[in-house]
């Protein structure tokens, strides 16, 4: 069954949303691009909409109402809002779950390497990458230093037109004939995406004893780049190396989002998967300026792209917990009406797909892929090798989302990720179905998908704005 490309149908009253909404998202996703920076960007927003903290609310007593909206954070990294509705929260929700995290490299907890006059971070890399699409790119570094005091600085460098960027460095063509004739996995090895820092030494003058030296002046006789870069960081962040042990650093490509295209009808930037799903959810969450029928709520996890594992990801007990506390508040307290309302629940599980790129159509299925510019994109399962690890919505629910997205006029797709046995992936859906909720995935067809730049069309972050606010207003039938 062929769809159409939305575009086709936009008033140029619709043309303004879409490109409104782009312009927000470019934006946004430019300045926030860990799931750290999403969390609290995504808290202010709420604030700023009217949300209140959940813990504070469960210390004082407060009672929870139809019309109430509630929010929490798990670490910094995740969040949970909640937007209370008329019908009884046992009878239970309309849920967006996306994740804010995105593949990347991160530090090493000892990352300072000085070898032959230049000095290296140490990574590691996170989720799922081609390791040769991250060399020779501009770096930035994203994150926070937790000192043994219990402060935090916030690191930030290589965003600004000021800053100075960071790269991986790659081996020049006249020396890699051998390099050139391995796999693809094996051209870059994954231990050799070492950030390059610095190559200046520390000048340590001639005339100190050594029983007057600093510390980092006696290192600089043995390791002199990474005495004066050390210098550098007490300067501005008033840190020591062993600081770095509790420090969670981010390596991203540095600079914004852009348009793309002479037509500016996509947007190329880093984070697409799941920021293309997240922030419409967020949006749409914050939307609803009536009270729903049924309470809508967004979760926004961390660690999907690596099995939603640990405290912040889908598969720990923050959801579970939150929902409790929400529940208890609004005078539903109870093992029993908990689980009731998880499983009456339903759910769009908003994670990206894999658009169609006609330079790479043998793996694609025509008939059951993804367009760009065809709208929201929903997918009954993923899974690999005959659905292995795929939540399969059921043909019921299928209908009902089908039915919500029509009566909306909302411009969706159906779509597999790739061929059968081509390859395959996950997302979140499957931790929530275990309650027995209805879940399906959803969300925005992305090119190059966990690369380092990543490319969206505006017309499916319209279309899935729309979606997800016409889910979160259904009613349950």
């Amino acid at each position: 069954m062929e769809t159409k490309d939305a575009w086709q149908k936009y008033t140029p009253a619709d043309l303004e949303q879409v490109e409104a909404l782009a312009e927000d998202y470019r934006q946004f996703i430019s300045a926030n691009k860990t799931e750290r920076e999403f969390a609290e960007a995504a808290m202010q927003r709420a604030r700023q909409a009217g949300y209140q903290d959940l813990e504070a609310l469960y210390e004082a007593g407060t009672a929870l109402k139809p019309g109430d909206k509630v929010m929490a954070c798990k670490h910094g990294k995740a969040v949970i809002l909640a937007h209370i509705g008329i019908a009884p929260l046992a009878d239970g929700f309309n849920i967006l779950g996306a994740h804010i995290d995105s593949p990347r490299l991160d530090l090493k907890q000892n990352p300072l390497v000085e070898r032959n006059g230049l000095l290296h971070f140490d990574t590691h890399y996170y989720g799922g990458i081609k390791h040769y699409q991250w060399v020779t790119l501009p770096l930035a570094l994203h994150g926070v230093i937790a000192k043994e005091d219990g402060t935090k600085v916030r690191v930030n460098v290589g965003e600004d037109a000021g800053d100075p960027v960071f790269c991986v460095s790659d081996l020049l063509i006249h020396l890699a004939r051998e390099q050139m004739e391995k796999t693809g996995n094996k051209i870059v090895e994954g231990e050799d995406l070492d950030v390059l820092i610095g190559s200046r030494p520390l000048k340590v003058p001639e005339d100190v004893p050594d029983d007057q030296k600093t510390p980092l002046q006696k290192m600089a006789a043995k390791d002199p780049v990474k005495a004066y870069t050390l210098q550098l960081l007490a300067d501005k962040y008033d840190m020591v190396e062993e600081d770095l042990l509790s420090a969670e650093i981010e390596v991203v490509p540095a600079g914004p989002a852009r348009d793309l295209g002479f037509d500016r009808s996509m947007i190329l930037g880093y984070g697409h998967d799941d920021s293309s799903c997240a922030f419409p959810s967020l949006l749409a969450q914050l939307a609803l300026d009536e009270t729903p029928e049924r309470t809508a709520l967004t979760v926004l996890v961390d660690k999907e792209e690596i099995g939603s594992v640990g405290a912040t990801g889908m598969d720990s007990q923050f959801f579970e917990n939150v929902v409790a506390v929400i529940m208890a508040l609004a005078g539903e307290e109870g093992d029993l009406k908990l689980r009731h309302a998880l499983e009456y629940s339903q759910m769009l599980s908003s994670d990206v797909s894999a658009a169609l790129d006609p330079a790479y159509a043998s793996v694609f299925e025509p008939n059951n892929a993804a367009y760009l510019g065809h709208g929201l994109v929903f997918n009954k399962y993923t899974g690999a090798r005959g659905k292995s690890g795929s939540n399969d919505s059921s043909a019921e629910f299928v209908a009902r989302v089908r039915r919500i997205m029509n009566r909306a006029g909302v411009s969706f797709q159906t779509a597999e990720l790739g061929k059968v046995d081509a390859g395959g992936g996950g997302t979140i859906a499957y931790i929530p179905a275990k309650y027995g909720m209805d879940v399906i995935d959803s969300g925005v067809a992305v090119l190059s998908m966990h690369a380092p730049w990543e490319v969206v069309s505006k017309a499916d972050l319209y279309e899935a704005f729309r979606g997800y606010v016409a889910f979160l207003k259904a009613e349950r039938v």
